[in-house]
């Protein structure tokens, strides 16, 4: 058979003479948009063209329309097989990502709940889910280039996990991994999302529109973003995310004695463990392990649970300022935070009977996460960074 072959193929591939035309183009200095506008292609085709099939032999990138034929026939190929499969170390870390154990601090393992058996369909609403290390496609194809910068093996793209995940034969991991994605679906559809109702009463010096101007800027330092995601029961768990590093703090809210046994009392001390007075104190205790630099303003929802703001304020030096009602984009990082906690804490399940210790394996999973908008690192490095920053010569600093 011959080494290429220079049958015509459809519109959307470069045929042979296309290449022998950019060839020449390009031997002739021409840049990749005149080389586009000549043969009638995408300049990013031309690109693309240029830096696959390249010949480099020489040690240089030099194009040359034969050696880019046949590349383009060897990339062509089916069947192929996946990179997955014939790459150990690449499989073990993408499932690792994927599905590596939620942990404390210490490195012992958290369990999490006891989940039901996968049997290939939509996840179940309101029932537990695994806890896992939970990293998205695009978190751990972008972190390969950070872990291993010198190793071109170790390269994936999100799309080819993905493909990994959802689609049968493409081999090397396991169909049921796909519950460790945050999303847990087994198809990749879209879902809707439910509306988010915010309620409580705010007065008018503590409303958004008050809030100072640099607290939109990302770039200062230890601002916050917070929220409780509800669970069966009237339980709940309390969320802060610094807007800067994206890190986030788990508050535990116990339920208060009597709780299940005691009837309801109109407007008496509310039992489930995030009543105004359990809020304050829970908040308080979470804010005090912060250096004083990183308790700047906390923008809230328009719920109940923090209509102490004012004492709130007054123990801690933090400012509360309310969202605007029937507005979570104006609490960004703290809403899509929720939504990665949900993966551990579903809506309908009981969050009370977890430990303030389980919280903190939980955060201290999803603060290792690396994220796409501080270039691939995770928020405990970046967090990391700020508590460095403050303890250089000349910056006061607190316990």
């Amino acid at each position: 058979m011959p080494p290429i072959s220079l049958a015509e193929p459809t519109g959307r591939y470069l045929s042979f003479e296309e290449r022998e035309e950019i060839a020449i183009l390009r031997a002739q200095d021409k840049g990749v948009r005149e080389i586009a506008r000549a043969i009638g292609r995408d300049p990013g085709t031309i690109l693309r063209e240029l830096r696959r099939n390249a010949a480099t032999r020489s040690g240089k990138q030099e194009y040359r329309a034969t050696v880019a034929q046949w590349k383009a026939q060897q990339a062509a190929k089916r069947p192929k097989e996946a990179k997955l499969v014939g790459n150990d170390r690449l499989r073990e870390y993408v499932q690792e990502g994927l599905a590596g154990s939620v942990r404390r601090p210490d490195g012992s393992i958290v369990t999490g709940p006891k989940t039901p058996v996968w049997k290939g369909l939509n996840k179940p609403h309101r029932q537990d889910r695994r806890w896992a290390m939970a990293w998205s496609p695009e978190q751990i194809s972008r972190r390969l280039r950070v872990d291993f910068p010198d190793d071109e093996s170790m390269r994936m793209s999100h799309e080819a996990i993905c493909q990994a995940l959802f689609i049968e034969g493409r081999g090397a991991l396991k169909r049921e991994l796909v519950a460790c994605l945050r999303t847990g679906r087994a198809l990749r559809t879209p879902r809707a999302r439910s509306q988010n109702r915010p309620q409580g009463h705010v007065t008018e010096d503590v409303v958004l529109s008050q809030r100072p101007a640099e607290a939109a800027d990302r770039a200062v330092r230890g601002h916050w973003e917070g929220d409780l995601i509800i669970g069966a029961g009237r339980s709940a768990i309390g969320t802060l995310v610094e807007r800067s590093s994206r890190s986030t703090l788990l508050v535990h809210l116990p339920r208060l004695e009597g709780w299940g046994e005691n009837p309801p009392v109109k407007n008496g001390t509310s039992l489930g463990g995030y009543g105004a007075i359990a809020m304050n104190a829970a908040l308080t205790t979470s804010m005090a392990q912060l250096p004083e630099q990183l308790r700047k303003p906390l923008t809230w929802d328009r719920g109940k649970e923090l209509s102490g703001h004012a004492q709130f304020a007054l123990d801690t030096g933090t400012k509360v300022f309310f969202a605007d009602p029937h507005s979570p984009w104006q609490r960004p990082t703290n809403e899509n935070t929720n939504g990665l906690l949900r993966q551990y804490f579903p809506k309908g399940t009981d969050l009370s009977r977890w430990s303030s210790a389980d919280l903190e394996a939980v955060a201290l999973a999803i603060n290792n996460r690396p994220r796409k908008i501080p270039g691939w690192k995770t928020p405990a490095e970046v967090f990391e960074e700020q508590l460095r920053s403050l303890q250089q010569p000349g910056v006061a600093t607190t316990s």
